[in-house]
């Protein structure tokens, strides 16, 4: 037998309607008050499904979702691998803490062309986030990189920070890029070592695009940290205190790129013989910068120049597509994921989401890996997002996906289907409290539709969602509400709703149960036994 083989499960009655498992990204169970924006849209859907028998609620940060600490909020990626692999997997910060703790980072090949670079005469260039919010990256990481840089005895290197203010507060800029100038301060030496910041930017307009959605922020990112091309600056804190001054509204994550110069020349170019780490851990916003470095045959944007540079990532961002080439830390090993279990059994799949979370329903959900596990098996449909702030269409594309999911469902062509709502996620990190309520409302409006449609072939639907955001718009400091733009650790839905009546289900009790539990559930939900190894199964099958 093989080791992909589901088990049927004894007693249960096939049916012919499909399950459909409908992810509302950044749709969490918050504090019920004001700040709520779950609580203060108007939805009817929700609030109805939400009081049914089968409806409980998930972990879906910290250790549940293999993150370090339950301090650590979760985010769409470890929460997607959760929702597909089954299992509890370290994943990003702590993995990277791991490979820096034991210096595993530093014992590898790429580790070790680095420092070839570095001290042929060449500079060390490390780029990415420079905050604690540790979802795409941690500055305590950066910390430790450069420490061993001065450790390794690397005269020059420089950095080129991007700003936050979307896993962290909106404007805390100054508190992060103060410190690092403070770090790079104590570790340069007068003839010995040269340590500065070179560039920077906000994450949404500079480098961090992700699935292709906007190649100008890679192109305003190359231009800084390369080209040396922008906005010039003394320093990194002059930059940030200079774009607040002037428009009082900016947030940190849409900041202007800039580059520090002396002389009036930039101090860190990215030239022939230099070397570049991509220090952030999470994948999916920095794919496009790395195959800028990485290609050399590159179309997406005029480079002006392709400067010789060896090129690593802290990890492999897209293990099937090889990118980057190189990186510090291997990335974990996902396997037997319930995509491959449903290929291997002949479920067919049907998967959709628009571009921005369309990579969460197909790659992370399939264990980091790219492409179809099983072609004829299987289809996956990107429906292409805006190019535009959310805030200004919060509806997003939730209306076209309803209507691809409705024909599939009543296609009869698919056992399992898959989606993803962008819009508590993606609007709720524009902290826009009138655009947060209509993301949501939009969302609820189209599950109305879904389930009719899931309803009338005689399925079942199964609502749950990857993390909380939407379910927090502001907080309160020394008085003043605050807009919140990061994702929250509150518990997220997640609920059956049982249209054919074949089979009696009831929900089981796990404590602390989290987004790994739903993989064993799914499966007892299409008729077949969990593997040993998957997170308990969140329903029992009861006798009729």
């Amino acid at each position: 037998m093989s080791q992909l083989q589901l088990l049927p499960l004894p007693g249960y009655k096939s049916f012919a309607g499909p399950v459909v498992t409908i992810i509302l990204d950044g749709v969490g169970l918050g504090p019920q008050d004001a700040s709520d924006g779950v609580h203060v849209a108007y939805t009817p859907v929700l609030d109805a499904v939400l009081k049914t028998p089968l409806a409980t609620r998930l972990k879906a940060h910290g250790t549940a979702v293999g993150l370090p600490s339950d301090d650590d909020m979760g985010n769409s990626e470890v929460g997607h691998n959760a929702l597909g692999a089954g299992r509890i997997f370290s994943q990003g910060a702590k993995l990277v803490n791991e490979a820096l703790r034991s210096g595993a980072a530093f014992q590898g090949k790429s580790w070790a062309k680095v420092l070839a670079r570095a001290k042929n005469g060449g500079t060390l260039h490390l780029i990415g986030m420079v905050s604690d919010g540790n979802v795409h990256s941690h500055i305590g990481q950066l910390f430790t990189l450069l420490e061993e840089c001065a450790r390794s005895a690397l005269e020059k290197v420089r950095v080129h920070g991007l700003l936050d203010g979307r896993d962290v507060e909106p404007k805390s800029g100054l508190k992060y890029f103060g410190a690092l100038e403070e770090k790079l301060e104590q570790l340069s030496a007068p003839g010995e070592r040269d340590y500065r910041i070179a560039s920077g930017g906000g994450r949404m307009v500079t480098t961090m695009d992700r699935y292709n959605a906007d190649w100008q922020v890679v192109e305003r990112g190359w231009k800084a940290h390369v080209l040396g091309q922008g906005r010039y600056f003394a320093s990194a804190t002059e930059a940030i205190e200079t774009y607040y001054r002037e428009d009082p509204a900016m947030t940190d994550q849409y900041m202007d790129s800039f580059v520090i110069v002396e002389d009036g020349n930039p101090v860190g170019t990215i030239e022939d013989g230099d070397a570049v780490i991509l220090f952030n851990f999470r994948g999916d916003r920095a794919i496009e910068i790395s195959r800028a470095f990485d290609e050399p045959e590159f179309t997406a944007f005029d480079r002006q120049r392709y400067p010789d540079v060896y090129y690593a990532g802290m990890m492999q961002y897209d293990g099937d597509a090889k990118i980057p080439n190189n990186y510090l830390v291997d990335p974990p090993e996902i396997d037997k994921t319930l995509g491959e279990y449903f290929c291997n059994n002949h479920i067919t799949s049907y998967a959709i989401s628009e571009t921005q979370k369309f990579g969460h329903v197909t790659f992370f959900w399939n264990g980091n890996r790219s492409g179809y596990i099983d072609e004829k098996l299987e289809t996956y449909v990107e429906i292409p997002s805006d190019k535009i702030t959310f805030d200004l269409r919060p509806w997003m594309k939730a209306e076209e996906i309803t209507s691809e999911v409705i024909k599939a469902v009543k296609s009869e062509k698919y056992k399992f289907i898959r989606l993803n709502y962008a819009n508590g996620d993606m609007v709720g990190h524009t902290g826009v409290e009138g655009a947060v309520r209509i993301a949501v409302e939009t969302v609820d409006l189209c599950l109305g539709r879904l389930l009719a449609a899931v309803k009338a072939v005689g399925g079942v639907a199964v609502i749950t969602a990857d993390h909380g955001n939407a379910d927090c718009m502001w907080t309160q400091k020394n008085g003043e509400q605050l807009p919140m733009v990061a994702h929250t650790k509150n518990p997220v839905p997640f609920v059956i709703v049982d249209y054919n009546q074949a089979n009696s289900f009831t929900l089981t009790k796990i404590e602390s149960a989290g987004l790994a539990n739903v993989a064993a559930t799914l499966c007892n939900l299409l008729g077949y036994e969990a593997p040993v190894d998957y997170e308990p199964s969140l329903v029992a099958l009861c006798e009729k």
